[in-house]
């Protein structure tokens, strides 16, 4: 088999399905039943429990409260700037927030928070790569590609939510 066959499994969570896709080397994507960028999957990938039972079982420990760091094989696709962008994601602690600003600041790249924000959106790995933990500098909670709700619900399960922040609930 090669690297390009794509597998794919979709699972129950507190904040609905979650769609796994993966190839031979590791975890590719993981997509929110509603997505801010909205992905297809294509007629020849090939679903795969077994092989995703591997990530299932982190993601199911996480939201159980009994998992705090991930230990994956990841292969996602992006640019120089964003795998630099996401694998400084992955060093955010569990129960812990950053600025964008401070993101920026982090990969030497202070005057790039646009540009960082923009990586930090097109995460292909969310939870796994924790983008749900880059707040706005005033600690308000800015965008996220499942939505501020799975957002906010994310926050409160680690125990990270800005002070004030009340609403956290799932999405479904």
């Amino acid at each position: 088999m090669t690297s390009d066959i794509i597998y794919y499994d979709e699972i129950d969570s507190p904040v609905g399905t979650l769609r796994l896709v993966a190839d031979r080397a590791g975890l590719r994507e993981i997509w929110f039943e509603r997505e801010r960028h909205p992905k297809h999957a294509q007629a020849n990938w090939i679903r795969a429990e077994a092989l995703l039972r591997f990530a299932r079982v982190q993601l199911d420990e996480y939201f159980a409260g009994k998992r705090q760091h991930f230990e994956l094989p990841l292969h996602p696709i992006g640019t120089p700037f964003q795998l630099e962008v996401w694998e400084e994601l992955r060093r955010i602690p569990y129960g812990a927030t950053i600025s964008y600003g401070e993101l920026a600041r982090r990969i030497g790249k202070a005057q790039a928070m646009r540009a960082v924000g923009a990586a930090n959106g097109r995460n292909p790995l969310p939870i796994v790569v924790p983008c749900h933990r880059v707040i706005g500098a005033d600690g308000s909670l800015t965008g996220f590609g499942g939505g501020l709700p799975t957002k906010r619900y994310l926050l409160g399960l680690e125990q990270a939510l800005p002070a004030g922040d009340l609403f956290a609930m799932p999405t479904r």
